[in-house]
């Protein structure tokens, strides 16, 4: 008996601290779990509770160069249903539809389901803050107003055709919206609301909040006074001309940073699908392609001077309104010819003959150079979506007539966006650098740089002396030649008008034209080149001396004190007077006169004179302004 209860002693023993052992284990287990696990435990119960009501986050805005928001968001509430928390969802239904204007038997049916959620969309899906706010002041039992933006846009359709627009879920679906789409999309908030499986409040825990994040911001180069004013004179040729389309660039000829982008027709962002795609998916300052015209003499110009074989001044061309190339006429606009001119006259006459002569002079292989060292037959690298590349001859194909047509802008096809990068390098002393719209982007909350693009030399195509002499060249273009109308006193523009006859399967169509204008300011110093093409005017002189022209003329005039271009008249061509034109004059300073001494001095203008004074305070205009001669000069008049 003592051996069994000694046995007996040790097995109790082993079973006692079997069960300490068990208990430690058990406790160890309880505080890992209890403890230890707490949180994640705690989240995976929670996610077999929770019902999220999403709070949208905001998408990234897009801003112009100065900050001035171009696009934003505009608060939308989106309404939610849990049907397990009402008892009437049919009156729930008919209050609702109420308020919205919508069927409350199709609402009825959409609400009076199974789910444990219900997204009211899209009946009630980006409904009006004040809508939002008289539904819930009804106090549904079940019913959520999720917070939620649809895309606003301050300016209207103002630069719409490169912003693009976005879909139902405030998707990028065109332009810079769907180019830029991953940086703009924010990442929703939410309330978590727990419920059991019938979908009813649990009293013991409460309803969370989950942080969301709001898209980065997309910085612009645009300049928005600018762009509204080249949108303003594109509209006004549009209805003026009654033409099928048109377009501008306006760009910083010393960085490659466009200041305007603009395409006509335009469209509302907001209500894209009542527009045509062929409108919202062509942005056809690049994506356009056409023969340039005589925009393009510049090209063959630069290419002379540098090459050195041709002297402006000097050198005497005759035209006699054609040229035999290989048994191919091909004649100067005008029929009769310009007669003997210096090369220079040949520029400011558009002559093509001459600069046929010119590219022959250069040489078919290195003018074939030159064009591609400016840029053409490429994309220029803008990242602007959709930019075509052009349409150049090859070199087995640019036999002598290809030669000769290319010099004057026939035959090959380039985008605007090319055209403006290449005599942007022609007149800033030759630099080439890649066009670009997008500044940066940057982090809407902490402010960080995410993106940023800078100015980008490609390469030096022509010498600062060659660049000056086209420049020099051009101001005389607007002084004394076919761009007069560009001519603005004080400003010193130079430029290069075009007029191409439209070409469709092959073939020019009779009566078709797009006219354009580039020009740049001020001539001696450029700062901007702006650049107008009109797809197809109506008008009895269709020339882009008499349309594209003034519309570049008016563009730098208006923007000159946006970007900091000062009136300054020294060195600056006179504009040549033609037959028909106005006669005008300098307006002469009478500040300090007396107004029997302004009469003796008999001037052609009209004198209005305010104020009861002896003497001239000040005048308008000033002095030094160009007036025509049946004019008026305002005189105001102090005593003192």
């Amino acid at each position: 008996m003592k051996w069994i209860s000694t046995i007996s002693k040790k097995r109790l023993k082993l079973i006692i601290f079997g069960f300490v052992l068990f208990g430690l284990a058990v406790v160890v287990r309880l505080f890992y779990v209890q403890v230890i696990q707490h949180d994640k435990l705690t989240e995976l119960a929670k996610e077999n509770w929770d019902r999220e009501i999403p709070f949208a986050s905001e998408r990234g805005e897009i801003v112009d160069r100065t900050g001035k928001v171009i696009v934003t968001n505009k608060l939308a509430p989106t309404l939610y249903f849990m049907p397990a928390q009402n008892d009437n969802i049919e009156e729930a239904a008919n209050q609702i539809a109420s308020v919205l204007k919508l069927d409350p038997k199709k609402l009825y049916e959409k609400m009076n389901t199974r789910d444990y959620l219900v997204k009211l969309a899209p009946e009630a899906k980006n409904i009006t803050y004040e809508q939002a706010v008289q539904i819930q002041g009804l106090k549904i039992d079940g019913l959520y107003s999720g917070v939620d933006y649809v895309r606003h846009y301050p300016y209207g359709s103002l630069l719409s055709r490169f912003l693009g627009f976005t879909g139902y879920d405030t998707q990028g679906l065109a332009g810079i919206e769907y180019q830029y789409d991953k940086l703009l999309t924010s990442k929703d908030a939410a309330i978590r609301l727990f419920t059991d499986a019938q979908g009813n409040s649990l009293p013991h825990v409460d309803d969370e909040w989950r942080e969301g994040e709001q898209g980065a911001t997309v910085e612009l180069t645009i300049d928005l006074e600018v762009q509204e004013v080249v949108e303003r004179e594109l509209s006004q040729a549009m209805e003026k001309y009654n033409a099928d389309q048109a377009l501008a660039i306006a760009m910083d000829v010393n960085t490659g940073e466009i200041l305007a982008l603009s395409s006509y027709p335009t469209y509302d962002p907001s209500n894209f699908e009542e527009t045509d795609q062929s409108i919202y998916n062509r942005n056809l300052p690049v994506w356009m392609t056409y023969e340039p015209g005589s925009t393009f003499k510049i090209i063959t110009l630069s290419a002379a001077l540098e090459e050195d074989v041709v002297d402006l001044e000097n050198d005497m061309f005759y035209d006699k309104g054609y040229t035999i190339v290989e048994d191919s006429r091909l004649r100067c606009w005008k029929r009769e010819g310009h007669g003997s001119e210096t090369f220079l006259e040949v520029v400011e006459n558009s002559c093509n003959p001459g600069f046929i002569e010119m590219g022959q002079r250069v040489g078919a292989t290195k003018l074939l150079q030159y064009i591609k060292d400016f840029g053409f037959g490429e994309p220029t690298g803008s990242n602007i979506a959709g930019e075509a590349s052009g349409i150049l001859f090859s070199e087995e194909s640019f036999g002598p007539v290809e030669h000769a047509t290319t010099s004057f802008g026939q035959g090959i096809a380039v985008t605007p966006i090319q055209q403006v990068q290449a005599v942007a390098a022609a007149v800033n002393g030759g630099k080439l650098f890649t066009p670009y719209v997008v500044s940066r982007v940057y982090d809407s909350e902490s402010g960080n740089t995410i993106l940023e693009s800078k100015p980008e030399l490609k390469r030096n195509v022509i010498s600062e002396e060659t660049s000056k002499k086209v420049r020099e060249a051009l101001e005389s273009v607007v002084a004394n030649g076919s761009g007069r109308q560009a001519y603005r006193d004080g400003l010193r523009i130079g430029g290069k008008t075009g007029t191409a006859q439209k070409v469709e399967d092959g073939r020019y169509k009779d009566g078709e034209y797009i006219v354009s204008f580039i020009g740049f300011a001020p001539a001696d110093n450029p700062e901007v080149v702006v650049y107008v093409a009109i797809d197809n005017p109506k008008s009895s002189v269709v020339f882009g001396s008499t349309i594209a022209a003034p519309i570049v003329g008016q563009i730098i005039e208006d923007i000159a004190p946006e970007i900091g271009l000062e009136v300054d008249r020294e060195g600056q061509l006179e504009k040549q007077y033609r037959w028909g034109d106005p006669i005008t004059e300098r307006v002469p300073n009478l500040v300090g006169y007396t107004l029997d001494e302004i009469m003796e001095l008999q001037y052609p203008f009209n004198i209005e004179i305010h104020g009861d004074g002896k003497k001239v305070t000040s005048q308008l205009p000033e002095a030094e302004n160009i007036i025509q001669q049946d004019g008026t000069i305002h005189l105001y008049l102090e005593e003192n």
